[in-house]
């Protein structure tokens, strides 16, 4: 039932940007695999064989450890709604952070984000859909407000103390080339 596609389709860009919720998995040679739920406004197709997602701070900052051991990635959705589907985008990877020089333009794709960490931009090799049969029905009710109160509590100081703190190495002890504040 898979169909596999050497891009993204119109059909399957429209699809993406209907879902509310993907899923980033990630693998370093050694150590834990990563797979993330993501969701607000933080996905961008910017051509049929690159998208690029925004990525707030969080407890821990496994993806861009990872990517610097091993630059796989998979991106995930799958229809909770109508027409049941699941689409996977798999590539290459990297990690752009503030000082770097692509920051400012790739930030622009998308709403002001307080707390962004990185960016993480997906050279896709192969698209593959399949079924989805197994997928629950879900209805999506709205974005949880709490990443953003949590990043405005913290301040702009308290979210560099607590990426340095907390987000300069992975889980497994991986350094995650989050730069020094």
């Amino acid at each position: 039932m898979a169909t596999q596609y050497p891009e993204i389709t119109d059909r399957l860009q429209r699809f993406i940007e209907a879902q509310h919720l993907y899923f980033v998995g990630t693998a370093a040679r050694d150590g834990r695999v990563n797979v993330s739920p993501k969701g607000l406004d933080s996905l961008r197709i910017v051509s049929p064989t690159r998208v690029v997602w925004l990525n707030g701070t969080g407890s821990g900052n496994e993806t861009a450890a990872h990517l610097l051991d091993t630059p796989r990635m998979t991106v995930m959705f799958c229809s909770f709604e109508r027409q049941p589907m699941i689409l996977r985008l798999y590539g290459t990877a990297r990690a752009v952070h503030e000082p770097d020089v692509e920051w400012d333009e790739l930030y622009g794709l998308f709403p002001p984000m307080r707390g962004a960490r990185n960016i993480f931009v997906l050279d896709i090799d192969l698209v593959q859909t399949s079924c989805g049969y197994g997928v629950p029905f879900y209805e999506f009710s709205g974005e949880r407000p709490l990443m953003d109160s949590w990043a405005a509590n913290k301040g702009d100081d308290g979210l560099v103390e607590y990426q340095q703190t907390k987000n300069r190495a992975s889980i497994d002890g991986f350094p995650t080339g989050l730069p020094p504040a």
